[in-house]
Parts: C-alpha cells; structure tokens; sequence
C-alpha cells in the first residue's frame, strides 16, 4: 500500500521558483532531476530618486503568475503538487489590512538606509549585530528600510498593518498565511540566529512590533494547502501545497548538493558568490571583520557562510558591450554564443594584469559600496586576450580573499560546486579550480536555487524521506576540473600582489 502510495506521488512534479531583483522564472522538475519546462520573465526596476531601487509589487505579482502558468500548462502530463521559492533578501514592502501594498517594494540594492545603519554601529555596535544576528552590519537589511520608513514616509509606515519580504508575500498573494523561512528571516538582521527567532533586542530598538512581522518557520515547511481558486488559476494539481523555500544563495547551495561540510556553492552570475556549508554556527571574528554573514542553511541543522564579489560575471558583459563589437557582429553572424568568442582569446596562465573588480563598489570581504575598479600592470604589449584572462583571474582573486578568512576562522573549504552563466566556460571553471587549488564541480542544472527549493517541496510532501535523498535523487555533477597545483603557486603570486590592490588605492578612490 505504501508502495503503491509513493509510486503515485512519484508521478507528479515539483515547482521551484526563483524571484530576483529584475525578473523571476519557474522550473518544473520530475523526482529523478529531470527538467520538464522553465519559463522566465523580467520586470522593471524602479528609481524614483538617486540610490533608490524599488520594485512594483503588482508588476512583480503578475510576472509571477505568468511564468508559473506557462510552467504548468507544458507539462499537463505532470501535474505540479507542491511548489516552494527562491528570493533574492532585504527587500521589503508594507501592506494595510487588507492586504494591499500601500509602497513599492524597497530593494537590496537600494541605498537610501546609510545613516540607520550608522544609528545602529553608535546604539549596539557591529561587534553585538553579529553576534545577535550573523550579520555583518550594513545598510541594504530589511531593518534599516523599515526605520528609514518611520523616519521619512510615517503616514505609510503607521497605515502598514504588516511588512512583507518577497518570500512571505509571495505566500500572502496565494491566499496563504504570509511566512518566510529561516534564511531568508536572517537577511532582515532582525533574527537571532542562536535562539532561531525574531530578536527581542533588535526589534525593541528599532521600535518594530513583531506582529507586524511575519511568521518563521524552518525551509521545507508546508504552509499549507494552496486555495482551490487559486489552484485553478495557476494550472496546479488539485490539492497541490506551497512549502517554505530559503534565501535565493542557501536555495543554491541546496540545489548543487553543498550541504556537507567542506563543500562550497560557487554561483557565476551577475554577482559571483562562494558559499560554505558548515556543521555549526561560527560567530567567529574573521568572519565579521571580513564581513562574511553566517545564518542557517536550507538544509536541516546546518549553517552557511556567504562572501562575494559584486561584480562577477557583470565584468565579463561590461567587456562586452564596450569592447566586443567585433565578436558581437561574429556571433550574429555565426549563431555562436559572443563570450565564446571573446573568451577563446584569453591568454594563457596567471594575466599580468590586474583588475580591482569594485565596478558597482566591493563585496566581501571589503563592503566598501564608494570603491571603484582599475586596471593594473598595462604597457604598450598588454593584449585583449590578457585583459579578458584579467577579468576572470580578478574576480576569482577577490572571492578568494572570502574563502581564505573563511578557512582562517575554521570553515573547511574542500572543493567548489558551481552554477550560473559562469559555469558554462570550461576555462573560467578551470581557472578557478586552479586559483583556489581545489576540485571545482560543474553541475549539470544552471539554475540551483530553483532546484533546490523544488528538492525541499519533495522533501515536505513526502517525495523523499529527507533532503539528503533529494540531493541524492535529484543534483548531479556534468564534469570535475581539477587543479593543476603548479600552476596554483603562480598564481598565489599574483593573488598576493592583487590583496594590496584595495587597501593601496581605497582613498584615492573615495576621492573620484
């Protein structure tokens, strides 16, 4: 009868759904791993004024729908009976009582909150926020768009009955009581990450009530069962659950089998971003002064560390658009994919260039939003094929510098899992299994997070015994690109020279 029971559910398929700042997509996936249908769409990206970037909560809603339609009505063989999301963190938007937004959604990477968080090093210090929350202190968490609310659009802020993140509004629009998940709770640096809970003292002096706050429940919960209206509307199987997800980087790191220790999720997109299963929560102090948060991980009673470099893969297109016409008319011409093109004239081995990646300001371990990028060590032979192998050694140099203070506070770092448009260069993969001198495993999925939120809505609904049997069933590896350790100890060289290059120009960039 069980049997009988679990080959039926078997039948069915899973839902993951990814939410960005500038578009969100859904992949149907079967119990083996296989992807049945996608669908993606894009939304625009406000700026009322300079440093703000919010979002249309109806735009966003809408999107959504669209592209979960599309989904379900490609594979009406495979009904999907559960679904769970991926979100991008911080952002936040009030809604009155009845549930309607009454302000745009204020983005991660809206600035306007830097003097609540210059409040909050004065009143608790950076040293107490970490060790509360995990995170490092910086302006973009959800807190500091809320006080700057009270502080500046009051009227707003007294008529919000409740402030919704995207995960938990996401809920809300399907008719379900508006929840996040732990990770995604972190990123409002509001969350205890020792007691798993909303922090009495956070909220407290940020004078936010916590009923105005939305539940937390662990990743992998059933919310419960999606409305029959609503399930009609969206194409789902009748009876079909919503399942808590996780922040867009731990939905990732699921969804390429990081969940061991020793073993880091590399994630090539716009942004490039390592991030490290640990089985324990390190609230160490080379993790907060390299600026590394540290929160729970999707997976069950373990945590993830996260540095990043916020330029990434965004260099490699800057080089493009300014730089590639030729190998953009080419691949026009030929239907060849123009980083190809442009890629296959990298140079060899370690660049003797250098490039400070800080192009829309610094990640980890810097955090330094005023920086800027340059390029070092040109003369008169520099090449293009040395300025491209430049960008992908650059990049791989900065995110380095996080791994190694992850390793300095104890964090094993055993081998990298990577994903995104990055993942698709064999040299890019190979150079940075060289640069870090650890295997780097290329996963045969692109988009983790959508796999990995869709392993947990297996998980919650009975398709797999445990989120290990998920990662089992569902994550696989296309290829393993190991380091050439010679060639390694070159490039140390060059990385040693690349860790003076922020500290040596930080103030002459402040100045530009």
């Amino acid at each position: 009868m069980l049997e009988a029971l679990r080959e039926e559910i078997c039948k069915v398929s899973l839902l993951g759904l990814d939410i960005g700042i500038t578009g969100c997509k859904a992949l149907a996936f079967s119990p083996e791993g296989d992807m049945l249908a996608q669908a993606y769409r894009e939304y625009r990206l406000y700026q009322p004024q300079p440093g703000w970037m919010e979002l249309d909560p109806a735009e966003v809603w809408a999107s959504v729908t669209d592209v979960i339609r599309q989904v379900t009505a490609g594979i009406p063989g495979d009904p999907v009976q559960a679904l769970s999301i991926s979100t991008h963190g911080e952002s936040v938007v009030p809604v009155d009582a009845r549930g309607q937004p009454i302000y745009g959604f204020i983005t991660v990477i809206d600035t306007r909150a830097g003097e609540q968080a210059r409040w909050w090093d004065e009143q608790l210090g950076k040293e107490r926020i970490f060790h509360i929350t995990g995170m490092p202190l910086h302006p973009m968490y959800t807190v500091n768009k809320l006080m700057w609310l009270r502080q500046n659009e009051l009227t707003i802020y007294t008529a919000a009955f409740r402030f919704l993140c995207m995960q938990d509004f996401f809920f809300h629009q399907l008719g379900l009581p508006p929840t996040m998940d732990r990770t995604l709770a972190t990123r409002t640096m509001a969350f205890d990450v020792s007691r798993l809970d909303w922090s009495e003292e956070i909220l407290e002096l940020a004078q936010l009530d916590v009923e105005r706050m939305s539940r937390v429940l662990p990743s992998g919960s059933v919310i419960g069962e999606i409305p029959p209206s609503v399930v009609e509307e969206l194409g789902l199987a009748p009876g079909a659950v919503a399942v808590t997800g996780g922040h867009d980087q731990p939905s990732g790191a699921l969804g390429c089998g990081a969940i061991a220790e020793g073993i880091a999720m590399d994630s090539t997109g716009t942004v490039e971003c390592v991030a490290v299963a640990s089985p324990r929560l390190v609230l160490a102090a080379e993790l907060m002064e390299s600026n590394l948060p540290i929160a729970p991980h999707t997976a069950p009673g373990i945590y993830l560390v996260l540095g990043y470099s916020s330029t990434g893969g965004a260099l490699l297109r800057w080089y493009r658009d300014n730089f590639a016409r030729a190998e953009r008319q080419e691949a026009e011409q030929t239907d060849r994919d123009v980083y190809d093109l442009i890629l296959q004239q990298a140079t060899p081995g370690p660049s003797p260039v250098l490039i400070l990646p800080h192009f829309v300001g610094s990640g980890t371990p810097w955090m330094d939003a005023s920086s800027k990028g340059a390029i070092l060590g040109l003369d008169l032979s520099t090449s293009k094929g040395q300025i491209i192998k430049a960008i992908l050694d650059s990049v791989s140099y900065e995110v380095k510098l996080s791994v190694d203070a992850m390793e300095a506070a104890g964090i094993a770092v055993r081998e990298l899992r990577a994903f995104g448009g990055g993942a698709k260069s064999s040299l890019w993969l190979q150079t940075k299994a060289d640069i870090f001198g650890k295997p780097v495993l290329a996963m045969d999925v692109t988009e983790a997070p959508c796999l990995g939120v869709a392993i947990l809505a297996g998980v919650a609904t009975g398709v797999f015994s445990s989120v290990e049997e998920g990662v089992a069933q569902m994550v696989r590896v296309e290829r393993t690109y190991e380091p050439d350790m010679a060639l390694h100890e070159r490039y140390m060289e060059r990385a040693r020279v690349f860790a003076q290059v922020y500290p040596t120009l930080a103030e002459l960039n402040h100045q530009l």
